[in-house]
């Protein structure tokens, strides 16, 4: 029996993110540092999963997409030519009692909200982390973190189309880190000053964007529920007003998840139109124009950008996927479990001995367990007894747990238990690698 939904709280799944091994805070020992995070034994292989999904529908189920892989650190030149120098700004307000600072558009109010002193009028902080190149730290040598893969992807706009020979619509894919020195961090992995995006700079001719760009906003919806296995009822598109719009956008609409603390992009779609080439080409005197063999002419592209956040997707899949069942009659009688699509779990199946004390039964479920971990993600129980096992399994979203007990040894059927309906189910040993790659589906 399901438990009433209030009860699955932001902390709880804070709690089970740290106490899994999911997500820790950066540099605990030293006291950590606000606004990072690093990612424990599952939430690696959970963020790998969430890579490797996205990679797959974006770049190898396409023949008009390809991938890049950019610094992560570029020169004045290319910040100042996109207008990031100049635009990209929060407005920023501190407390003149206690000196904390806000971003003014989290503020509800003039008076601080922790302690209640008197707030300076908004000022413009740009959020770009500046780092240096070479020996010497002067002025000659500044260089900026990026605060966005698409940048690398625009400058390298050239080199790809050069070297793939792609004809419009084609894209450029990037997975990869970008640094924003937030005013203010906060509720866990959703905002931080290191980050990870999932970016698509897709070049379309001029006069098609406003297709393509309803034919992403679509698209990307169906991905998160589709492809990730998010509810759709707690996601919602919503259309940028255009007081809102970035100084790049034409149109942008965000697809929405209802956090618990609120509703909240989980990914935005711009369309960037030729902004950024053009800028580009002006500041680096480059010809990145596009030339239309059929059209026997040269034009810079339109883009259409569908951006989302790694550890955005890892904080909605866990809030998703967590699911508290009663089991019993005591308040204690509590079964957790993350319901993750089995191509997203840490560990896509779990092995155990029914004892750990008896070598035969060790060694027999020894050998499946390595017959099964070249193909996929398997983990080793042996602690305690089955039931507790299973409930481990179930607390990090192990989909299947194999159980070998003295029945295997007589007939070499082993019993396996599904995640979501606890049901158990006896199949070969020979027939557990096919059943569970169709199960699976493609990883």
């Amino acid at each position: 029996m399901a438990i009433e939904e209030e009860t699955v709280t932001m902390d709880k799944v804070v709690a089970l993110a740290k106490r899994r091994g999911f997500v820790f805070g950066s540099n605990e020992i030293y006291g950590g540092l606000s606004g990072f995070w690093d990612y424990g034994p599952l939430g690696v292989e959970l963020k790998q999963s969430i890579k490797r999904v996205w990679w797959r529908s974006i770049v190898h189920m396409r023949d008009n997409v390809v991938g890049l892989d950019a610094s992560i650190i570029a020169p004045p030149a290319v910040f100042a030519a996109s207008g990031h120098l100049q635009n990209f700004n929060d407005p920023l307000v501190e407390c003149e009692k206690c000196k904390r600072r806000f971003r003014a558009d989290d503020i509800d109010s003039d008076v601080c909200p922790v302690c209640g002193g008197h707030l300076t009028p908004p000022r413009q902080f740009n959020t770009m982390f500046q780092t240096h190149v070479g020996p010497v730290a002067d002025d000659a040598s500044v260089a900026y973190l990026r605060p966005e893969t698409a940048q690398g992807t625009f400058v390298n706009f050239k080199n790809v189309m050069q070297t793939t020979s792609r004809k419009l619509p084609f894209g450029i894919a990037q997975i990869g880190k970008s640094f924003r020195n937030e005013i203010t961090t906060g509720n866990f992995i959703f905002r931080s000053r290191e980050f990870e995006q999932m970016e698509l700079e897709f070049f379309v001719k001029p006069d098609t964007d406003d297709e393509w760009f309803e034919y992403w906003r679509t698209e990307r919806m169906r991905w998160w529920v589709e492809d990730l296995g998010v509810s759709r009822e707690n996601l919602r598109i919503r259309d940028h007003e255009k007081s809102e719009l970035s100084h790049y956008s034409k149109q942008t609409s965000d697809i929405e998840y209802a956090f618990p603390f609120g509703q909240k992009e989980l990914e935005g779609i711009a369309d960037r139109t030729d902004y950024d080439l053009k800028a580009h080409m002006a500041g680096s005197g480059q010809d990145l124009r596009y030339f239309d063999q059929e059209l026997g002419e040269h034009y810079v592209p339109y883009v259409i950008e569908p951006a989302a956040g790694v550890d955005r997707a890892v904080l909605v899949v866990l809030l998703d996927a967590y699911d508290e069942e009663q089991t019993g009659t005591k308040p204690s009688d509590v079964r957790t479990v993350l319901r993750l699509k089995p191509r997203l779990a840490p560990y896509k199946v779990a092995v155990f001995p029914l004892s750990a004390n008896k070598p035969d039964l060790v060694q027999r479920a020894r050998g499946i367990y390595e017959s099964l971990r070249p193909y996929f993600p398997v983990a080793w129980d042996d602690i305690g007894n089955v039931g507790k096992r299973y409930r481990r399994q179930d607390e990090i979203g192990t989909p299947w747990c194999v159980t070998v007990d003295y029945q295997t040894l007589e007939d070499g059927t082993v019993t396996i238990r599904d995640r979501d309906s606890m049901e158990q189910q006896r199949y070969p040993v020979d027939e557990l690698l096919p059943t569970f790659l169709r199960w699976l589906g493609p990883l």
